[in-house]
């Protein structure tokens, strides 16, 4: 077990090139169960995630290598439907090779998945999806049971509404649809970049779909898929928390390999909160100087702003001038991290959904541990503002979405290592 040293009162400067993005990636990794061959995904991010998704394809008979992030997944001899527990059980993107198992096969058993600890995520919207295709699921001893009822036994298009917009429930029933009999009509579906790369990857096999970018999406359904390579799309998410960072430190950071147009949200809160940015292409400049002014986020579905990056700016609130809130109606338990800042020093009240920060307090070192991946980030932008040394325990949770983030931020300035530990 790791954890960081943090020595605070560092500011960042220079620049930094954004990963291809974790969540795209794990949504792209399991289309190769849709067809045989060998593909190549590009921009592949180096994490946690990555391999812990490899190892579970792994157990499915996929080769899968990562060379100078690029991602090579040969699923040739697929020998399994069975996704097991001891791979699922730790992120709950495992669950997406449920539809491409299930179409390409007809059959799948995966078990349920498990992720992040910031409360109940369900998989209903999933199941519901693949029982609109026309698959009989059972929940047997901790295991989706699927399988096709058809006698051609392929699943059959519909038209399926999801009553949340969901990233996950829309990945899983896209990749299901590729191979339908017929039409599929998927509304109310997510908006999310990581669904356009995805929707994009899936036509390049060979799929049929209209609608890529809007929530209507319609897939015609085709006999067969075939390999492809693709380019996976920057982190949105990484690039935030290192623009949330630089303005916390009251930094001059330049990120490349960039897309703006992913952060439009996240953008106009910095603007908000009195940041320069300068776009430019695929860079972003941010530049900070004094106090953050206080600003109020709301969590929503893409384009609003993000749930990943809440705890991020409820670390950079700390440093403004006011009150902010920030209310998540995504994940509305998503504030295990509030207690952690506490200990450093942080006056923050939490309430049913939201939380209100009171900036201005003074921050100082002390020891806190990581709850899941992005609260993990919030610490870190927490103990490069605080006075003093900061230990942050259970960096295992921001290994799974960032590539070597402390060798990132000890190239912008800041002082942190990564030592083993036996403090948990």
């Amino acid at each position: 077990m790791d954890k960081f040293i943090i020595e605070g009162g560092r500011r960042l400067q220079g620049t930094v090139a954004i990963s291809g993005a974790k969540n795209a990636t794990l949504a792209l990794m399991p289309t190769c169960l849709l067809a045989p061959g060998v593909f190549h995904l590009r921009n592949t991010p180096n994490n946690r995630d990555v391999w812990t998704f490899s190892r579970l394809l792994g157990s499915l008979g996929v080769h899968a290598e990562l060379n100078q992030n690029t991602l090579f997944l040969d699923s040739t001899n697929v020998t399994s439907t069975e996704a097991p527990y001891e791979h699922v059980k730790k992120m709950r993107a495992s669950i997406y090779v449920l539809g491409p198992l299930l179409a390409r096969f007809g059959e799948a058993r995966v078990s349920l998945p498990g992720g992040c600890n910031f409360g109940p995520r369900p998989v209903d919207l999933h199941l519901k999806g693949m029982e609109r295709l026309g698959a009989s699921i059972e929940v047997e001893s901790g295991y989706i049971v699927a399988k096709t009822t058809s006698s051609t036994n392929r699943l059959q298009g519909n038209h399926i509404h999801f009553d949340v917009s969901s990233v996950g429930a829309t990945v899983n029933v896209l990749m299901a649809a590729t191979l339908a009999e017929g039409e599929t009509v998927l509304t109310n579906a997510a908006l999310e970049p990581e669904i356009t790369n995805l929707a994009r990857m899936l036509v390049s096999m060979g799929a049929v779909i209209d609608g890529i970018g809007t929530t209507t999406l319609t897939v015609q359904g085709v006999d067969a898929l075939h390999a492809t390579d693709v380019d996976t799309i920057p982190d949105r998410i990484e690039a935030a928390t290192y623009l949330i960072a630089a303005a916390a430190t009251k930094g001059d950071v330049t990120l490349r390999n960039v897309n703006p147009y992913h952060l439009t949200a996240v953008i106009q809160a910095l603007e908000d909160s009195g940041a320069e940015l300068d776009i430019n292409g695929e860079t972003i400049r941010l530049t900070m100087e004094g106090a953050p002014k206080p600003v109020d986020i709301t969590t929503a579905p893409y384009p609003g702003y993000p749930t990943d990056a809440q705890a991020q700016w409820a670390a950079y609130m700390l440093a403004s001038t006011g009150a902010a809130r920030i209310r998540d109606h995504i994940y509305p338990t998503r504030f295990g991290y509030v207690s952690e800042l506490q200990r450093l020093g942080a006056d923050i009240t939490t309430d049913e959904g939201s939380c209100t920060v009171n900036g201005g307090s003074k921050l100082s070192g002390a020891t806190v541990m990581s709850s899941d991946l992005r609260a993990s980030a919030s610490l870190v932008i927490a103990g490069m503002m605080a006075e003093g040394h900061t230990d942050v325990l259970r960096v295992y949770h921001i290994d799974r979405g960032y590539e070597n983030i402390e060798q990132r931020l000890r190239e912008l300035g800041a002082v942190i290592q990564r030592v083993p530990t036996d403090e948990y």
